[in-house]
């Protein structure tokens, strides 16, 4: 019959000590692995940021993409070449990402504040249907232009390896900083 253990760290019921020794190994294994896995995913993230650090500085690889319809007045095709002389804030986003959703009023408010200013905030969406990339648009409204890229090409450009990626691209077409995943909405 089991018998509760008084010594043991956590609530349990054992049939021996033996048994009790073996979980308390058994917890520290799943710590340690836990602790391996961890420290793996910041020299993953570390050399990440490394990979981003030595692409800053370099020009910012063109595009010409269709724009898609916003509360911005502007249709046709964009590209970086039209916003020199400008700060530019880009953004690659998907419809299915939810701390994509997430950003948009940020980047909304980015756009409000310094647009007069000399910052264009430019947006791709990366969906494979556009209907996905309009249906997202009518529930998320932008104030900001957004193109949209089916092929992937000018994700493939910039390496893109995760949604949200931004780029801050400079007066001169130089990405000055990069940031993948969801941002801390400090301006």
């Amino acid at each position: 019959m089991p018998r509760y253990s008084p010594h043991a760290r956590r609530l349990h019921f054992t049939t021996s000590r033996r048994q009790t020794r073996n979980f308390t190994a058994n917890s520290l294994r799943l710590r340690r692995a836990l602790c391996l896995a961890l420290g793996a995913s910041t020299l993953a993230s570390s050399s990440f940021a490394a990979d981003a650090a030595a692409s800053e500085h370099r020009a910012a690889p063109e595009f010409n993409l269709p724009s898609l319809a916003t509360r911005m007045p502007f249709q046709g095709t964009l590209n970086l070449q039209q916003f020199r002389g400008k700060v530019v804030y880009l953004d690659f986003w998907a419809s299915w990402c939810a701390p994509c959703k997430r950003s948009f009023p940020w980047m909304n408010q980015l756009q409000q504040r310094y647009g007069a200013n000399g910052l264009q905030v430019l947006t791709i969406n990366v969906d494979a249907k556009q209907d996905d990339a309009t249906s997202f648009l009518q529930s998320t409204p932008a104030d900001f232009l957004v193109a949209y890229d089916a092929k992937g090409d000018s994700a493939k450009a910039y390496a893109i390896k995760g949604m949200p990626s931004s780029f801050v691209i400079g007066k001169d077409g130089k990405v000055l900083h990069q940031h993948a995943g969801e941002n801390d909405r400090t301006e």
